[in-house]
């Protein structure tokens, strides 16, 4: 291709609306275009980019036996009903309605339209085990659409569902995915760590992502240095890290006049001690009925660990009225002493507090000197901490460390959720009836190509893995208008074409505005042609990653590019 018949509107100046590296470079680089709200449009550039990485996903997946399928992207309300996800899924999930006053959504995912073909298609445990996938777009009506790509209302996403006979079956297919997942991240040139996550809307028993590491990550990694261990915050367990409270003498308890005083930043004045000394009580409404829920003041409660260990499908703070009714007091005086009729669930960290301070359920009352058993029950304890800095592994009691991550990959082992909402039954080979259990796995391509970007790149632009990046060489030519210069360009631009994907820089330009745009692009190889260079039969050779630069006689020069171009492959192979 041609620069001069290339589209390809650069950009010298940083957009105003971009603030991560990744959309700055993309709208820079004249790969995509901003159409509206979480809506981009890709330049052939960013086409380019986009349909090799999506090439090497399809290559992994069919290589791992996954077949491929393009299903409609709007789905009848009546599947979505079917598992309950049309209201669960929450306001996220766009819905429209036809003339004849049906409802449909634009598919964020297309588990139930998997599984009714299934469901339709498959009755004996003679066609099973199968894994089915497509790479399509997918909509989520974002409350925030940003960052580019990364956050978007429509976007790109492969999506692969893998229906077997049993348990052990799944394991396979899951490790067949989880194994697929970490080659194509491999060529694409993302080095990732995969971490432990809640399955969340997705339903199932077990999910894993695949985390690009970086500091404009919208989700933070818990990780062990040492054992390993790796989760992301929704899912971390961790310990305290702090030293043990001193040994103290059990006291009576005691009620303390505590005007207006609500807050544990408050309390911890009021009373002079230290936030781990108080036990805050938390009314919830888990689907509409209150529970309580306790935890040392120093601790954070993690809202999803809360949700799963309450077996709740709806959790939210209680409102005043509701608090009111069930403490007896107004808001901030809440406390586990003399509370009835209501579950009492409390985090681990409770049982280490002697002599704790709590709400009375009185206004302006406070207890101290409370301490569990004596003066209140706890019906179930259970992990709802949300890891913090300072925290130990639960692994091996050593020291966390806490980053920042992008989500490029997801898999589940979904189980029976969709298959037993969907009775979708097959014969075993004892002629009787079982469900198929299922695993998801899913794959945005847009974001992983943000990803690349901010993981490979530099104050000048881009810097492509070469599987992935939109041509293998551009050719400079420093002077077009220089006879010679131009038809060296153009028969070194016939002869490496017929091997490489090769950009010819033909403009009539100057060579620093070349430059630029070559860097910006981010094309792994440049030749770069002037006079001067032409004076020793030679031509100036420069790596991107390395910005190592060769004199290569012209005689050679074939020789060394694939040489190059080889090297640069083989450090993404699998």
């Amino acid at each position: 291709m041609r620069m001069s018949h290339l589209f390809v509107p650069t950009l010298k100046e940083e957009p105003a609306e971009a603030v991560i590296t990744s959309h700055k470079l993309m709208i820079r680089a004249a790969l995509i275009r901003k159409l509206a709200a979480g809506l981009y449009s890709y330049l052939p550039l960013g086409l380019k980019v986009f349909k090799k990485v999506e090439n090497i996903i399809r290559e992994e997946m069919d290589k791992a036996g996954a077949q491929e399928f393009s299903l409609p992207i709007l789905t009848p309300a009546e599947l979505w009903q079917e598992t309950q996800r049309w209201d669960v899924f929450g306001p996220e999930l766009m819905r429209i309605r036809d003339r004849q006053d049906h409802d449909f959504a634009l598919g964020p995912t297309h588990e139930e339209v998997f599984t009714d073909i299934v469901r339709q298609e498959i009755s004996s445990y003679k066609q099973l085990p199968v894994n089915f996938y497509q790479i399509k777009t997918k909509f989520r009506d974002e409350i925030r659409p940003r960052f580019g790509v990364m956050r978007c209302r429509e976007f790109t996403m492969k999506d692969a569902y893998s229906f077997d006979i049993d348990e052990k079956g799944l394991d396979r297919s899951y490790k067949a995915m989880r194994k697929a997942y970490e080659n194509i991240f491999k060529r694409c040139g993302l080095n990732t760590v995969i971490v432990q996550a809640d399955v969340g809307a997705m339903g199932g028993t077990q999910s894993e992502e695949f985390m690009v590491v970086s500091d404009v990550g919208e989700e933070v990694l818990v990780l062990c240095p040492s054992c390993g261990y790796a989760a992301n915050l929704e899912k971390a367990e961790s310990r305290d890290g702090t030293r043990p409270a001193k040994s103290e003498k059990i006291a009576k308890m005691a009620e303390v006049d505590t005007p207006d005083v609500k807050t544990i930043e408050d309390l911890t004045g009021f009373f002079k001690t230290a936030p781990g000394k108080f036990i805050k009580t938390i009314i919830c409404l888990s689907d509409g009925n209150p529970i309580a829920v306790l935890a040392r003041g120093d601790i954070e409660i993690n809202e999803t660990k809360l949700k799963n260990a309450v077996q709740s499908r709806q959790l939210e703070l209680a409102d005043e009225k509701t608090i009111e009714k069930v403490t007896k007091a107004p808001v901030g005086f809440a406390g586990p002493v003399g509370l009835k009729n209501i579950m009492i669930y409390a985090d681990e960290s409770v049982k280490g507090i002697v002599n704790g301070i709590t709400g009375a359920n009185k206004k302006d009352r406070h207890l101290k000197n409370v301490n569990l058993d004596r003066d209140y029950k706890v019906d179930k304890f259970i992990d709802v901490r949300k890891a913090a800095e300072g925290d130990l592994c639960a692994k091996c009691s050593k020291k966390l460390s806490f980053k920042r991550g992008i989500e490029v990959g997801h898999i589940f082992k979904l189980g029976l959720k969709y298959t037993k909402s969907m009775d979708v039954k097959f014969l075993d080979k004892d002629q009787k009836e079982k469900l198929p259990i299922m695993g998801c796995y899913g794959i945005g391509v847009d974001r992983t190509v943000a990803a690349i970007i901010e993981q490979s790149s530099d104050q000048d632009g881009i810097i492509w893995p070469i599987t992935v990046a939109p041509f293998e060489i551009i050719i400079i030519a420093l002077n077009v208008n220089e006879k010679k210069v131009k038809d060296i360009s153009e028969k070194l631009y016939h002869n490496l074409s017929r091997s490489f994907q090769v950009l010819f820089e033909d403009r009539d330009l100057s060579p620093g505005f070349k430059f630029k745009d070559a860097d910006l692009i981010g094309c792994p190889i440049k030749i770069i042609i002037s006079e001067k260079n032409l004076q020793n039969d030679q031509v100036e050779v420069k790596t991107r990653r390395t910005r190592k630069v060769e004199s290569v006689p012209l005689k050679d020069l074939e020789t060394k590019i694939k040489e190059l171009i080889d090297n640069e492959y083989k450090s993404f192979q699998v």
